[in-house]
């Protein structure tokens, strides 16, 4: 019988931790540019954890027709606000856009989401104050649940600038022999039933199905899209929950995490508070 990793649970306890350790108003500006229906649904997760947290929420939203040197200057006028404490360019952008061209564009001490190109520097060098959300989401999700990664056979599927690169890098360092595997890689599945702990963070509906895993593996399902009107991850749940040791429920696993760490971060930077 699997046992369910709770991560709605588990951020709203981070949410009271934080709301107890603020001791200035904070503000989370997030950009989103165009219509995306899964970011608008990302977007009002963030605005109602930030509700809980006590720290003040504002969109700054623009058309998908903007032109990028027009939206590059709004976003540098928002870097710009002394009010605006942290700062999120939702993505994924609209195509036409080269997401680096953006996201370069906000400071360190503002970059909660950890992705530009210097602040990704630190992170990988290991000299970061912040982890990506993402990463911190489901690092203390799992030591929640005293799931230890030392020596475990770690798969990550996805090679993505959100989850599977961070995520390697930080499993790396918590003594993982950890694997990447993607859209080149041949017969997938020989490499996550070997898996001790599973993540997937692609964001296509049903991909990893019961026979892909390993008998009582740790399932982490970090993907998100939408299928038939509803917010589902990558992980078949009927199937792979008959086979997986713990598995993280969409929605309800990893995204609330990765919300509630976004907003430690926002502390950790202009508080330099420790959790």
């Amino acid at each position: 019988m699997f046992k369910l990793l709770d991560g709605k649970n588990l951020s709203e306890k981070i949410l009271k931790r934080i709301e107890k350790k603020i001791r200035k108003k904070l503000t989370l500006g997030v950009v989103l540019a165009g219509d995306n229906v899964v970011s608008e649904i990302f977007i009002s997760q963030k605005r109602i954890a930030c509700e809980k947290a006590g720290i003040n929420f504002k969109l700054f939203k623009f058309p998908i027709e903007i032109k990028s040197q027009i939206l590059k200057k709004e976003i540098e006028k928002i870097v710009e606000k002394p009010n605006v404490s942290g700062i999120i360019i939702q993505l994924p952008l609209p195509e036409k856009f080269i997401p680096e061209d953006f996201l370069n564009l906000i400071p360190e001490e503002k970059d909660v989401d950890v992705l530009s190109e210097a602040s990704l520097g630190k992170f990988y060098q290991g000299v970061s104050p912040i982890l990506p959300p993402t990463v911190s989401g489901i690092l203390q999700l799992l030591k929640s649940y005293r799931i230890n990664l030392k020596g475990k056979n770690v798969v990550i599927v996805g090679a993505g600038r959100l989850v599977g690169l961070p995520l390697a890098i930080q499993f790396l360092r918590e003594k993982a022999t950890t694997s990447i595997v993607n859209r080149f890689t041949k017969d997938t599945a020989s490499f996550t039933k070997k898996a001790d702990v599973l993540i997937c963070g692609v964001g296509k509906p049903n991909l990893i199905k019961g026979d892909m895993v390993k008998k009582g593996a740790v399932v982490i399902d970090a993907g998100s899209s939408l299928w038939q009107g509803k917010l589902v991850g990558d992980v078949e749940f009927s199937s792979v929950s008959k086979k997986a040791g713990y598995i993280t429920p969409v929605p309800g696993g990893v995204g609330p995490m990765t919300v509630a760490c976004l907003l430690e971060n926002l502390v950790k930077l202009k508080q330099k508070e420790k959790f």
